[in-house]
């Protein structure tokens, strides 16, 4: 397994987005879009706040597993890894 790649440590702005609603809709439909962007925009808000929050990552750590995995220094059980991943999602599949 190679791990590669880069990421830095500030998450972008994401604003909310809403589609335009057609010319010929009717007019409560068209009310409805912009109630609509509003709630998503509440939903997907303390997930984007809970991100921000989030430490940034220790790109020099990383490296050094890396290295020390490519060495053999580190032993890598995929097996164990899985059922951890399973275990933190609950074992949703």
């Amino acid at each position: 397994m190679k791990i590669t790649g880069t990421y830095g440590s500030e998450l972008p702005a994401v604003a909310p987005t809403t589609k335009a609603a057609p010319t010929d809709a009717p007019a409560a439909a068209q009310a409805g879009a912009g109630a609509s962007g509003a709630l998503q925009s509440a939903v997907l808000q303390p997930a984007l706040d809970a991100l921000r929050e989030l430490p940034a990552i220790d790109h020099a750590k990383v490296a050094a597993l890396r290295d020390a995995l490519a060495r053999g220094e580190i032993a890598f059980d995929a097996a164990k890894l899985a059922g951890l991943i399973e275990r933190h999602h609950g074992g949703r599949g």
